[in-house]
């Protein structure tokens, strides 16, 4: 079938009257053979994909072509399923549509991602069928077609958060069934990993709190056992319960990326294009996570004291305002810390910098090869973390570039040793302090905090666990 045909059939499935409409809940939609028959052809199409997400060799367009009239012919069948999306889904046609006609080159995918608004559609249960090439962060560079049915995550108690902590751009999802670029281990939905000409004012984040929950529940269950930790109630009842696990994760993530904008902030909060020691992005990161700390113990506070009986969603949100701390704490020290590669690991030095600062302050005890928590203390070493990257921020602002590099890394090594080769640690010699941002960089070595010796430990005995989460749903 040429694509134009299969295109038009398909533009007139999304733009016209369908005999049902549903409301957006799409039940039962990931078994159906026109989402079926979409995986299998943007799976193919991949194959045949660059990196860029061309499709460079001549004798592979009619096959590429063949697939995307596969794609577009089931989009248009699902579109009725997706009113909300309507206009995205006829965007995307006539995208993939513009993309046959001219040849398959790079892709450009702007006029889709424009009519894409998730955020107008913060209800809970609601879904979407999302389709774009694109790369995933934390899963392949490669930007070829995806396509995803998500499915928003948003309790009242959360909406009602979103009153007092506004953060229109966020959107929280549960992953319903993917093609192989979320077979790893992003857990987000960005715009700018889509292929586009321009780049457009980004309206919308999202981020998949059941991938979150469910890694999160198998890692730290894991970790509990090796390190003999005795898990508080309600710590112990996100790993037994995924819903309770992803309404903790909502929470924590609504206030972990709002905190990227706002604050004492020295440069770029999301640090676009910037080429920086890889520590900075540790200390921005653990940032953001300790503000949320922050904010879920003043929450409690406010919570505890009130006079007058809670409701059901200040109840919800008191309950998951301690969860959320035990998440914090848990997630950095037990899967940041030793997840990923040893180069320039960012989220690693976030959580052995926790760790040991916990530890440090006598409020985390490694006694007789058992792990224990001083938990009437800790919240106050946390914030007291959160409290010195806010200084650090703070001073900053009167500091040129280098000098507020300088200064983090004092913070950074006041808790965690340097590498023993470490030219930082040392002290940088003159001709690069003198010298371009760029020495200072190039002298930053990929591992700069090795892991200490528990983390070593842990990480041979956590290392098939976490393997083992690439790809995990809240199903799983």
């Amino acid at each position: 079938m040429p694509v134009s045909a299969a295109t038009s059939r398909a533009h007139k499935a999304i733009v016209g009257e369908p005999e049902v409409v549903e409301d957006g809940r799409a039940p039962g939609v990931e078994d159906s053979p026109a989402w079926r028959a979409l995986k299998h052809a943007a799976t193919a199409l991949q194959g045949l994909q660059a990196q860029d997400g061309s499709v460079p060799d001549a004798a592979d367009h009619d096959a590429a072509a063949s697939l995307v009239a596969e794609i577009t012919g089931a989009i248009g069948e699902l579109a009725p399923r997706f009113p909300h999306d309507a206009e995205y889904l006829g965007a995307c046609v006539a995208d993939f549509a513009r993309w046959a006609e001219q040849g398959f080159g790079v892709p450009d995918f702007l006029d889709s991602l424009v009519a894409f608004q998730p955020q107008r559609h913060r209800i809970d249960g609601i879904r979407h069928l999302v389709v774009f090439p694109m790369y995933t962060q934390n899963g392949s560079r490669d930007r070829h077609v995806e396509a995803l049915l998500v499915e928003v995550i948003w309790p009242e108690f959360i909406a009602r958060l979103e009153t007092e902590y506004a953060n229109r751009l966020f959107v929280s999802l549960r992953l319903v069934d993917f093609t192989p670029g979320y077979d790893t281990n992003s857990a987000v939905l960005f715009p700018e990993t889509v292929a586009l000409r321009e780049i457009p004012a980004f309206t919308w984040g999202g981020i998949f709190q059941d991938r979150e929950a469910a890694r999160y529940r198998r890692v730290v269950r894991a970790a509990a056992e090796i390190t003999k930790l005795e898990l508080p109630a309600d710590a112990a009842r996100m790993l037994a319960d995924q819903d309770v696990a992803e309404q903790a994760f909502v929470m924590w993530d609504i206030l972990h990326d709002r905190t990227h904008m706002r604050g004492d902030l020295p440069f770029d909060p999301f640090m676009i294009k910037q080429r920086m020691p890889y520590f900075l992005y540790s200390l921005e990161e653990l940032r953001c996570d300790l503000t949320a700390f922050r904010e879920c113990v003043a929450i409690q506070h406010r919570l505890q004291e009130r006079a007058e009986p809670l409701d059901a969603a200040e109840q919800a949100m008191l309950d998951n305002a301690v969860r959320v701390q035990y998440a914090v704490i848990f997630d950095r020290i037990f899967r940041f810390a030793i997840t990923g590669s040893r180069v320039r690991n960012y989220d690693g030095v976030g959580g052995q910098l926790l760790f040991a600062w916990l530890h440090q302050r006598g409020v985390l005890h490694w006694t007789d090869t058992a792990l224990a928590f001083d938990w009437a203390e800790v919240p106050a070493a946390v914030v007291a973390l959160g409290d010195a990257i806010d200084e650090l921020y703070w001073r900053s602002i009167d500091r040129p570039k280098t000098a507020h590099w300088l200064a983090a890394y004092d913070l950074v090594r006041s808790v965690l040793t340097p590498h023993p080769a470490s030219q930082w640690a040392r002290g940088l010699p003159d001709e690069v302090l003198a010298g371009p941002p760029k020495g200072y960089t190039d002298a930053v070595l990929d591992d700069e905090f090795p892991l200490s010796m528990f983390y070593e430990a842990l990480e041979k005995k956590m290392r098939p666990v976490i393997a083992a989460t690439a790809g995990i749903r809240g199903s799983d």
